[in-house]
């Protein structure tokens, strides 16, 4: 059978604290995204989401984007980028103008589109994008596309995801000095959210808590939109420093502990079971760690013990944000996990317990070529910007000429309709 043939290609790259990872995937005559190649190698030169050393950052994502290159056998000259660092920042903004009870068109809703440039408020920063979410018919929500429908008056609620424009100009430039042209930098809780979130999960409300390497990001979806973010300056890597500092032991095998052997849950036996702090093939005459035995072993339970110590400051940072993204009450209960911490095992119940919530674990979607090293919470938001690529959503500073709106709501307005949305919806 002839293999299917590749109609468009998307390359993309994710810049992360701990792994640069990247991946070719193409769309098919028959509309099925499809893995050409994917690869990733360890992160240099950025620390907490921002890039530290342009030279260092620049290497690392050559490397990756020649290994998927070699991967699928296809050269990318453009990429997606995503980050979760960078000061990310999300907002709603909305935009009504009058119909006067006709039938709406194309022109209406560019006219709309156009107008809510004027509404967006950066406050210095830089916008990433700014994506119509959903409109709204004389003030009823969730409406999906109004040409051809009846209202007097006509509205959108715009998402808006904000950075700063420095640490964004570092990513980009670092990208660019390894022979490759930008499409655009796409935060990633946008991109994660694409991947791993249902239509249904973001309208009901959801908590999507990316959970990396040294930044967990904490956003809220509903009424099918992000509608607030929040960063913490934790992440998996402050448990591997925290291993590492209990037991005198290196970086490389503290992290080796926490993958192979931790877990976010303790267990009767593991007062009886005895880890080796070295691998396979590394030498035993290198200094014994700490509260380990003459063979090198440590008890598992000190290392679950020093795991969920650290896991528990995070989760505490993690309510904190949830409740003041106003993620209460009785709807929009779920909270989904991703990224490279959401692979230690037993962290779901451990985050139920914590949060008081139900958690599922969020993966990227079985994509036809995903490897199965890259079907995991790690490369959720790498799959979700050749996705989100492909959907090629609208921006509003792509469209048209500027109109001038015949209302617009502002200020206080604006805070009273997001207000009344969180109250809706939660």
């Amino acid at each position: 059978m002839a293999p299917p043939r590749i109609a468009r290609v998307f390359g993309a790259v994710n810049i992360g604290s701990f792994r640069i990872s990247a991946m070719i995937a193409g769309i098919s005559d028959n509309g099925e995204m499809i893995v050409l190649g994917s690869a990733h190698r360890a992160a240099q030169g950025v620390k907490r989401g921002y890039v530290t050393d342009m030279a260092a950052a620049t290497y690392a994502v050559r490397d990756a984007i020649e290994r998927a290159d070699k991967v699928a056998q296809t050269t990318v000259k453009s990429v997606w980028i995503g980050t979760a660092g960078a000061g990310l920042a999300s907002q709603v903004a909305q935009v009504e103008v009058e119909i006067g009870g006709r039938r709406i068109e194309e022109d209406d809703i560019e006219h709309l589109l156009v107008a809510g440039r004027d509404v967006i408020q950066p406050d210095g920063r830089m916008v990433l994008h700014a994506q119509p979410a959903h409109y709204t018919l004389d003030g009823a929500h969730g409406v999906s596309n109004p040409r051809g429908l009846h209202a007097e008056r006509l509205g959108v609620d715009i998402h808006v995801m904000l950075a700063d424009g420095a640490p964004i100009r570092n990513i980009t430039e670092a990208v660019q000095n390894a022979h490759l042209d930008v499409e655009a930098v796409v935060g990633s809780p946008v991109a994660a959210g694409h991947a791993c979130l249902t239509a249904e999960e973001r309208d009901l409300g959801v908590a999507l808590v990316e959970f990396g390497a040294e930044v967990t990001n904490v956003s809220v979806y509903a009424g099918g939109m992000l509608l607030g973010l929040t960063s913490i300056p934790l992440g998996s890597g402050d448990i591997t420093d925290a291993v590492a500092s209990a037991f005198g032991i290196r970086r490389f095998q503290a992290e080796r502990l926490k993958c192979v052997n931790g877990s976010a849950l303790a267990s009767p036996a593991d007062h009886r079971e005895l880890i080796p702090v070295n691998g396979p093939g590394e030498e035993s005459t290198g200094p014994i760690a700490r509260h380990a035995d003459a063979a090198n072993r440590i008890p598992r339970a000190e290392l679950v013990s020093v795991i969920t110590g650290q896991l528990g400051r995070v989760m505490e940072e993690v309510n904190k944000a949830l409740k003041a993204l106003g993620f209460i009450g009785q709807r929009g209960q779920q909270v989904v996990f991703t990224g490279g911490g959401a692979e230690l095992v037993g962290l779901a119940d451990y985050a139920q317990s914590a949060l008081g919530k139900p958690v599922r674990i969020g993966r990227p979607p079985l994509l036809r070529g995903l490897p199965e090293p890259h079907a995991k919470p790690g490369f959720t938001t790498l799959a979700g910007l050749v996705l989100y690529a492909a959907a090629d959503p609208v921006d509003i500073r792509a469209i048209g000429p500027s109109y001038q709106p015949v209302r617009r709501f502002a200020g206080m307005g604006l805070v009273g309709r997001i207000f009344r949305a969180l109250q809706e919806y939660f």
